[in-house]
């Protein structure tokens, strides 16, 4: 079973730029997208359907061109959940999660801090979502949340820890949730397989960031601990460009 993550940063631009060809090629069994962008009716859906998605699922922001996420699978799920239940977080369409018959997999998109309102409202949904996710292992404990988390859980995963250390995205607060949330039962498939420095997954458009490798390693799939002996390869596709991000997998096994 392979799993993408990958914030696109506007499907539509996504798609303008050869993603469909990509994802023909590349072929995962389930992809969740983040920054989607877009409402449902203004994508053409056929381009899914003809590559092998149609089991293609949209959860848009209330506001327009904002926000978003997605996930497209091969196999039809048992279920879909659209949102938390939590209202503020869905109004901008953070959450999207499909269950199968082994386990579920969740696409999120953790808002990011550009101010301090922003900052104070990720700080809610990051208290917030790890309340919502604590109680849902009760009934979900095979889970895969891949997404945007925008932080970077420690200094190997960015490019200048020293002169971004009171920049939102390393905050100590931040830092020290996404080691919390990660030790209620969760492994990051990345580091669990690869202890390599310089691997990111989102780079600033400015000062030619990506070309220098100066990125941000934010984007996660976090899987269950009960799903440990299942993970058999994880790695980040940092050669992929229809984004400032780049796609990130896992890959498990089951009988």
């Amino acid at each position: 079973m392979k799993i993408y993550s990958y914030n696109v940063n506007g499907i539509r631009a996504a798609i303008k730029k050869g993603f469909i060809e990509w994802l023909k090629k590349d072929a995962p069994d389930v992809i969740c997208i983040q920054e989607i962008k877009a409402n449902k009716e203004q994508i053409d859906l056929d381009v899914f359907d003809q590559i092998g998605y149609s089991n293609n699922y949209w959860f848009s922001a209330k506001k327009k061109g904002y926000s978003g996420v997605a996930i497209l699978s091969k196999k039809k799920p048992k279920q879909v959940r659209f949102g938390t239940g939590i209202e503020y977080m869905d109004f901008e369409g953070r959450n999207l999660r499909v269950d199968f018959e082994n386990f579920s997999v969740m696409s999120l998109y953790l808002p990011s801090g550009t101010n301090p309102d922003r900052l104070n409202y990720k700080f809610k949904y990051m208290d917030d979502f790890h309340a919502y996710i604590s109680s849902l292992l009760n009934s979900i404990p095979n889970l895969i949340i891949c997404g945007d988390y925008n932080i970077c859980h420690k200094a190997i995963d960015i490019h200048d820890p020293i002169r971004n250390a009171n920049v939102s995205g390393f905050l100590p607060k931040e830092r020290d949730w996404l080691d919390s949330f990660i030790k209620m039962g969760f492994i990051d498939s990345f580091r669990y397989l690869n202890q390599k420095p310089h691997f990111y997954s989102w780079w600033s458009y400015r000062a030619n960031a990506r070309a220098n490798n100066k990125g941000w390693r934010i984007d996660y799939n976090l899987v269950s601990e009960n799903l440990k002996p299942n993970i058999k390869s994880s790695y980040i596709l940092k050669d992929i460009h229809h984004s400032d991000h780049c796609p990130i997998g896992v890959e498990l096994k089951f009988n």
